[in-house]
């Protein structure tokens, strides 16, 4: 248990409880959702729409969980506390007085939705870091074009019945991909329901994601894109959620083992003064986790504390964990937006599946060990265009590693936007940033030293009729 010291030095340091985390892959380092922030939408999009949409913004008011990193907004989870309705009270009124709120939220209708991208860019860099020997240092200028598109189907069959789904396809791999794909059913207005092709995310920590126990995977097992079956009971100002997860490749036609099939159960409590997830997760071939995070907020700063346990029944001197204490805080009317965290893992050979970004396919990656540190900053600068400033920083001191991405964004005319970023792997060579680093030339080698340049174009519409 030579984890243990660290352990209680964090919780003496915090004074609210620990949690277990892991290693977020940069590469999916967005700096909007560190910061909690939307995507941008331009007016002229949202006037595009031809008929009326769900306000999906209903969810936030019911969500208990602790980090709004959870999972999609949707509009089954806006009703998890609204009173129950029975369909006669629904429709005994003719007038929009004689409507409730969770009647306006399940109309029967349907929304349509279309989105289109397009990026280019380029990324000249070195395998090498400039500062090691010429010799060993290979230089790559990997231009890069991508077009994506997805049409996607939302439709309200019933007040209790939801079926929703999307279809995407790109070049220059022309290739067909089954987006979301699940259902949503409500049972006595009180279980809430989904199921089938879809992402879940647990934990709070933008930097570390070692509570997201849905995200770990056995070494050598199924890692592809997850199916669940989630139940979401509300209780009181928090609620449980049970779930069964798979990530065979049913898409291949796979059917799921027992091995494949992991459970797990989470309860959340919301308090005025902060916000409580305690959960766990088991499946074959890998030990039961269980994680506690805790949220709250005092003044202007948000502060997140999480832990995390491995056990090991069989030598209970094994069982591990990892713990991580971290903070948000504004500046200067929100200007500047700054984010740190410290993180500790304990836990040895575990893995993690990361999913796929514009710019790589899905991959397993396995955890940081050790002491770890983390910093975002976004700075954001008034004028046309709204520019703004970012830098991430990584740093593992037990390995002599580091990354560092320094960048901005610009978004100079409507749907398009610029970003220039110069991501590098600083430290030993045998350090984890860089032997695992995530920039990769077109032949898939690794360059720890580059700038990247990406012009991207986005557009998305939006049709909605309801009865």
């Amino acid at each position: 248990m030579r984890w243990l010291p660290v352990f209680f030095g964090l919780l003496v340091f915090a004074r609210v409880p620990l949690l277990i985390a892991q290693e977020g892959d940069s590469l999916d380092w967005d700096i909007d959702a560190v910061f909690g922030e939307a995507p941008d939408t331009s007016t002229k999009e949202k006037e595009a729409s031809g008929g009326a949409a769900k306000d999906s913004t209903v969810s936030t008011l019911i969500r208990g969980g602790a980090s709004v990193r959870k999972e999609e907004p949707s509009d089954i989870d806006a009703l998890f506390d609204e009173p129950d309705t029975s369909e006669e009270e629904d429709e005994s009124s003719g007038d929009s007085e004689g409507f409730t709120v969770s009647a306006l939220v399940r109309r029967r209708g349907f929304t349509f939705d279309a989105s289109f991208g397009f990026s280019g860019g380029i990324a000249p860099g070195w395998n090498e870091a400039p500062w090691f020997p010429e010799e060993d240092s290979v230089f790559t200028f990997s231009p890069g074009v991508k077009m994506t598109a997805s049409l996607g189907l939302d439709l309200q069959i019933s007040e209790v019945f939801r079926v929703k789904t999307g279809v995407g396809f790109e070049i220059p791999k022309f290739a067909f991909t089954l987006k979301d794909f699940f259902f949503d059913y409500i049972f006595y207005n009180a279980v809430f329901v989904r199921g089938g092709k879809y992402a879940l995310t647990w934990g709070i920590s933008p930097n570390y994601q070692f509570t997201n126990l849905l995200a770990r995977v056995p070494a050598g097992g199924p890692s592809g894109d997850s199916f669940i079956l989630k139940a979401d009971i509300p209780i009181g100002i928090g609620g449980i959620q049970v779930l069964g997860q798979t990530r065979a490749n049913l898409m291949g036609g796979a059917i799921p083992s027992g091995e494949s099939i992991g459970l797990g159960g989470k309860y959340n409590l919301a308090l005025r003064w902060a916000d409580f997830d305690l959960g766990a997760f088991y499946q074959k071939n890998m030990p039961p986790r269980s994680f506690l995070s805790i949220k709250t907020t005092i003044g202007n700063t948000e502060l997140y504390h999480e832990w995390m346990i491995a056990f090991n029944f069989d030598e209970f001197s094994m069982t591990s964990g990892a713990a991580n204490i971290g903070f948000a805080h504004d500046f200067f009317d929100s200007r500047l937006s700054l984010n740190g965290e410290l993180f500790f893992n304990a836990e040895e050979n575990a893995w993690g599946y990361i999913q796929e970004t514009n710019l790589r396919e899905a991959y397993t990656s396995p955890f940081i060990d050790g002491l770890n540190l983390a910093l975002n900053l976004l700075y954001r600068i008034d004028g046309r265009g709204n520019p703004r400033i970012f830098t991430q920083f990584l740093y593992a001191p037990m390995e002599n590693s580091a990354q560092f991405v320094p960048g901005f964004r610009l978004n100079p005319w409507s749907h398009i936007e610029f970003y220039a970023a110069m991501p590098m792997a600083l430290g030993s060579r045998d350090g984890y940033y860089y032997t695992h680093t995530f920039i990769l030339d077109n032949q898939n080698r690794p360059r720890r030293f580059s700038l990247m340049l990406l012009l991207s174009l986005n557009g998305s519409f939006q049709y909605g009729r309801y009865f």
